[in-house]
């Protein structure tokens, strides 16, 4: 028989699955010795159970009947007694810290006869009746669903009324009337009287609890932190204390460091005469510790010691909540605390020094995603802002900027002096040029892996995408917010922050990031353009942490970069080569109309010439990347995109040429030629058409031009004295025999190069897999390739056949609503689907090639969760834009080190 509830002195912390994160650290503290209230957690299990059929299992009521009896016994009153009652607590408490998400309800047990009792008992009539009011408010909000503000309206109209200034100027009368008050108010809301058996109030709070689990904010925050859905939550019923019984007791929060910067120190919040749910709500301002330790230094003293302890026990800054009940200390919860991202850093290398933690561990304690938060500029906090809008944050960072609505205007401006943001419906490869020019990209619709979202982060650019209050209108020049009835014009000056996804008018002072200083330009520079030490002590901090990554990982960390300034900046953030060198951004700007030329050569002649103008180009384009990368890999992709990229719009062409033989104006023959060619290759679904290694095979010539341009420039390297090392890695494979007929051109195209120039190459040549037919037939691929590079990009979109660029804003937000997903699949990989086709196309590959370098070159090589995945199954490295490699670098020695911990346990 499964067993759904546990006493506090049967579990312990490392039951946080079962006995939820609270449960847990309260059956620890128990087993310590501390002084918690008896008490007992009813399972996550009961609450899966309970979520499942609609009602609790059958044999749960048995099992907290026999726990309950057990605190009784241990407090020697009774739930309900009318004249000494025992009362509880009933919180809840899931695997994963959710503060505030959830429902908890005191005081259970006072009903119209024990409130008598417990004043009886106190000696204290004002206590036992607010605490008879607390009880009515907070299980008619929580467990009755009435809303809250019918009892606030109450309780500030009498406070109104006698110009009392807050709760403790309400006088034993005044609560009495409140009861009152507050039962009519249920009995109007529900049709039923306020429950007065205690049993019934247990059992009722108990299901409040378990439904809380799935209210929308808990969905919410679940969602935004990446918690899964079906864990459910644990439920603690807990014995009362009491902090609201007169100036002895109070309540209070406290940290055994500061959860702001990580400095030591004593650091908490403090309420006399009050309950835990006073010093949360805010009625109140706190006092501080020290003001503790003025009016009961004894209970200040022991709070002290036991902080010690659990920072001892835990390891680690601890967060604790705490009761005084009458000069009696007691201890209420203990987790380990959330923290910013500077204090994760400072707090772990402390603990170190202090010989609490290893090296290997703190590098466990932080994450990604708090590096990153350290790394981008941020708006001064201290400085005024006018928010105008929201949109999605796809890229972080802060960039303050005159708006403009194309490349020209990017271009001109910049070339003037300016700072800009590039505001767009959406944006698409033409627009590249006004994304580096830019310092921001705020886009109108889009998803966070939509084309602007992608780019952006790896350009580093700062992106807010898919504000859907703006109503971008070019011609005009205009951008209306329709709900500020806003109209921003060109030139106007906005701030975006990447981070939030806020829109602000005007301008906000920006403050750079040392931490991004000491990534770019090393330990002295950061060291030495730091302002204080308290800023010194950050970077020493991130610094040893960093180094102590890169010591312990196994996979390497590539970038993926387009251009010498991205290679360059790749290098200097500690990337360890070129993962991904997407050709197709080559091909962009004036390079267009060569491309064109191309499509439109009606002869051999003609296309070879076109060729022969782009050949000292693209040789160019590879030099230096190569250059910048010297003595490291770069894997060049062979071009990629759907043809219609290169071409214009077919509608839009169509319309123009229609209007210029109306207006009886002359159409060229090569604008027939080019609506003829646009005609021709228009497709309903161009990225899964005529694109990548489809279009080399189509388009005779254009493979072999990049892969001679390729070769000739790493010529050129070796004859400068450098080391060039570039991969030729082929898009869109599906089929072994695709890849064999470009390796064969490409392996005679190499061989010819060499000849020319005495020099022998050995270039690998190696293959993307972006489709699941290519990871299902990997052995056979694999024979043919030196190594595979996973898009996961496009293989997520193949996999679940989604659009990515339309399927964020079109209904994303339902399958999060519906749990189909908490987070997007884009964003962090989908182990159960697309990474089992990874490691599936990994296992099989190795098997048709035991010497198989496999790597990931998608945005998901920059994702922290993914990262560990990748680890565990093998890969050899990780890709990704540039400003997140310091992030690869971090995720990728936790990964090892939680490994090698698994290993050995």
């Amino acid at each position: 028989m499964t067993k759904y509830v546990y006493s506090f002195t049967e579990g312990n912390r490392d039951m946080k699955d079962l006995l939820g994160g609270k449960g847990a650290n309260l059956a620890e503290m128990t087993t310590l010795g501390l002084p918690v209230p008896p008490g007992f957690t009813i399972t996550t299990e009961a609450c899966r159970a309970y979520l499942a059929a609609g009602e609790a299992p059958e044999t749960l009521d048995v099992e907290v009947t026999a726990h309950l009896r057990e605190v009784e016994q241990a407090m020697g009153r009774r739930l309900g007694d009318p004249s000494d009652p025992l009362l509880v607590s009933v919180r809840s408490g899931a695997k994963f810290s959710m503060p505030g998400m959830m429902e908890t309800v005191l005081n259970i047990g006072l009903n119209d006869e024990s409130v008598e009792g417990l004043a009886a008992q106190s000696g204290n009539d004002r206590f036992a009746w607010d605490s008879y009011r607390r009880l009515i408010q907070m299980f008619g909000k929580t467990v009755q669903d009435i809303d809250g503000d019918r009892f606030a309206d109450i309780l500030h109209k009498l406070q109104a009324d006698k110009g009392y200034k807050g709760d403790l100027d309400m006088t034993t009368a005044d609560l009495k009337h409140l009861v009152e008050e507050f039962k009519k108010v249920v009995e109007e809301e529900t049709g039923e009287a306020f429950p007065q058996d205690p049993r019934r109030q247990m059992d009722l709070a108990i299901e409040a609890v378990f439904r809380s689990w799935n209210t929308e904010r808990a969905r919410l925050y679940r969602r935004r932190e990446r918690i899964p859905n079906d864990l459910g939550t644990a439920v603690n019923v807990c014995t009362m204390v009491f902090g609201n019984m007169g100036e002895t007791s109070g309540t209070g929060v406290c940290f055994t460091r500061d959860p702001s910067t990580g400095h030591s120190g004593v650091y908490g919040d403090y309420l006399v005469n009050a309950q835990g749910e006073d010093v949360v709500a805010g009625i109140r301002n706190t006092l501080s510790l020290a003001d503790l330790e003025r009016l009961d230094k004894k209970s200040y003293d022991e709070l002290r010691s036991i902080m010690v302890k659990l920072e001892t026990h835990y390891r680690d800054l601890c967060d604790i909540e705490f009761t005084i009940q009458q000069g009696k200390l007691w201890m209420l919860q203990t987790r380990v605390g959330k923290r910013t991202a500077a204090a994760a850093f400072r707090v772990a290398t402390q603990l170190v020094d202090e010989r609490l933690i290893t090296t290997d561990e703190a590098v466990t304690r932080v994450t990604g995603d708090q590096l990153t938060a350290l790394l981008f500029p941020q708006f001064d906090k201290a400085a005024e802002k006018t928010v105008v809008t929201k949109g999605m944050p796809a890229s972080p960072g802060a960039a303050v900027g005159e708006i403009v609505l194309d490349n020209d205007q990017a271009a001109s401006r910049v070339a003037a002096g300016a700072s800009v943001i590039l505001v767009r419906r959406e944006t698409n490869p033409d627009d590249l040029a006004g994304m580096m020019a830019a310092s921001g990209v705020l886009t109108a619709r889009g998803g966070k892996t939509s084309h602007a979202a992608v780019v952006a982060r790896g350009m580093g650019r700062c992106c807010v995408v898919g504000a859907e209050d703006l109503v971008v209108d070019e011609a005009a020049g205009t951008i209306h917010v329709r709900s500020e009835d806003l109209v921003l014009k060109a030139g106007d000056v906005i701030a975006i922050d990447g981070t939030t996804g806020e829109v602000f008018k005007g301008d906000v002072p920006v403050v750079d990031s040392p931490v991004m200083t000491y990534i770019s330009k090393g330990l002295e520079a950061a060291l030495d353009a730091s302002p204080d030490a308290d800023t010194q002590d950050l970077v020493r901090s991130v610094d040893r942490i960093l180094t102590r990554a890169d010591r312990r990982r196994r996979l390497e960390v590539r970038a993926n970069a387009d251009n010498p300034e991205d290679a360059e900046r790749a290098r200097s953030f500690g990337a360890q080569g070129i993962g991904l060198c997407r050709t197709e951004h080559m091909f962009l700007g004036d390079r267009r109309k060569l491309i064109e030329a191309v499509i439109l050569a009606e002869t051999a002649e003609e296309r070879q010439e076109a060729f022969d103008a782009l050949m000292p180009l693209q040789k160019s384009d590879f030099i230096g990347i190569f250059t910048a990368m010297d003595g490291l890999p770069v894997t060049v992709r062979l071009i990629d995109p759907p043809l219609h990229e290169f071409l214009p719009d077919f509608t839009e062409l169509s319309v123009r040429l229609a209007l210029k033989a109306e207006r009886g104006e002359e159409v060229t023959d090569h604008e027939r030629l080019l609506l003829e060619a646009v005609k021709a290759n228009h497709e309903q679904n161009p990225m899964l058409g005529l694109r990548g290694v489809r279009l080399g095979l189509k388009i005779k010539g254009l493979f072999a031009l990049q892969i001679r341009a390729i070769a000739e420039a790493a010529v050129e390297c070796r004859k400068r004295g450098l080391d060039p090392r570039p991969e030729i890695m082929v898009p869109l494979i599906g089929s072994d025999r695709e890849l064999q007929i470009v390796r064969d051109e490409a392996l005679a195209i190499i061989a010819d190069v060499s000849r020319e120039s005495g020099m022998e190459l050995d270039l690998p040549i190696g293959n993307m897999i972006e489709l699941p037919r290519a990871a299902i037939r990997a052995e056979q691929i694999a024979e043919e390739s030196d190594f595979f590079s996973f898009g996961t990009n496009d293989l997520t979109q193949t996999a679940w056949g989604f659009s990515r660029d339309d399927v964020e804003v079109s209904f994303f937000n339902e399958y999060f609503t519906y749990g189909i997903f908490g987070i997007s699949p884009f964003e962090t990989l989908d182990i159960q689907g697309v990474g089992e086709l990874v490691a599936t196309g990994v296992r099989r590959g190795r098997r048709g090639n035991p010497n198989l370098h496999c790597g990931i070159c998608g945005e998901h090589g920059g994702d922290p969760a993914s990262i560990h995945f990748f680890d565990g199954i093998g890969l050899d490295y990780v890709s990704c834009s540039p400003f997140r490699v310091p992030v690869a670098r971090l995720e990728a020695g936790r990964a090892a080190i939680a490994d090698r911990a698994e290993a050995t346990a």
